[in-house]
């Protein structure tokens, strides 16, 4: 027993590398699914999305890149399909650079799963530089802002775009949040001043810095990192997705769990090794 607890100690760190590597692999060969509660903050900004009208329009503001995409991609996938079930028009603007050719193509991809029509039903007004001046651009007069969209048509010529000049001519704002400029930016330069209904989905390091809004009711909803996005995933399907939709961040959220498992286990092993031992050998 000594000895296997000393071997356990001195333990070739290889072995450690191949044993996560198989806790990472096995989960997405052979899914398994662990379970997991839906948070009070991603359940209200469901119920913000739940609480839209046939024919409502939302603005959605996509605001993230290549290395935030695998926390935010399956919450913005999931909220589109959503958004279109729920027969909502989206109208959707970027503060990120590098956004629009991640964000873009999914939202052409679920609309026309959805037999939406561009210009219509959604459309992309495209990128605009500026940060927090852009934000406050967009409270003050969205055509003006983006006086075209995406594909060069003027803005007050989109017939989804009737009637809506600023932000709060909009039900619900949600912010698909990566970092600055985002939901923090969007909260302080126009929440207060139009009195908008924010939702937003962030980062897992983010989501503690936002917290403080949700529940001073700047924010009607906060879905934070991959647990977020797994658990609107899960109240978005709730008896699983249909053919061609996979679930990635519920997916994700298991492979994470069994590796933080693998973690904490090797955690409890070596601390009971490092105490047995040096009583034996005491």
């Amino acid at each position: 027993m000594l000895k296997l607890l000393l071997r356990f100690q001195h333990m070739d760190r290889r072995w450690i590398f191949l044993g996560m590597g198989l806790s990472i692999l096995l989960p997405l060969v052979f899914p398994i699914n662990f379970g997991f509660k839906v948070d009070e903050r991603v359940q209200a900004l469901y119920d913000s999305v739940e609480a839209l009208e046939p024919g409502d329009t939302v603005l959605i503001s996509a605001d993230f890149d290549p290395a935030s995409r695998p926390e935010l991609e399956p919450f913005y996938r999931a909220n589109l399909e959503h958004l279109f079930r729920q027969d909502v028009n989206v109208v959707m603007v970027s503060l990120w650079e590098f956004a629009p050719p991640l964000v873009v193509p999914i939202l052409d991809e679920v609309a026309a799963r959805h037999g939406k029509v561009y210009g219509k039903d959604y459309v992309f007004l495209g990128y605009k530089p500026g940060k927090e001046l852009a934000i406050k651009a967009i409270g003050e007069n969205i055509p003006k802002t983006f006086p075209t969209d995406s594909k060069g048509t003027p803005t007050e010529e989109l017939p989804i775009m009737k009637g809506f000049k600023q932000a709060k001519d909009f039900p619900l704002l949600i912010n698909v949040s990566a970092g600055f400029p985002g939901t923090r930016e969007y909260v302080l330069q126009i929440q207060g001043q139009y009195n908008l209904k924010i939702a937003s989905a962030c980062t897992a390091v983010s989501a503690p810095d936002y917290i403080p809004f949700y529940k001073a009711g700047q924010l009607t909803g906060l879905a934070g990192g991959m647990p977020g996005s797994a658990q609107y995933e899960k109240l978005v399907y709730p008896d699983g997705p249909p053919d061609g939709v996979r679930l990635l961040a519920s997916q994700a959220i298991n492979v994470l769990n069994l590796g933080h498992l693998y973690i904490i286990g090797l955690i409890v092993l070596g601390n009971i090794a490092f105490f047995l031992t040096r009583r034996l050998e005491d």
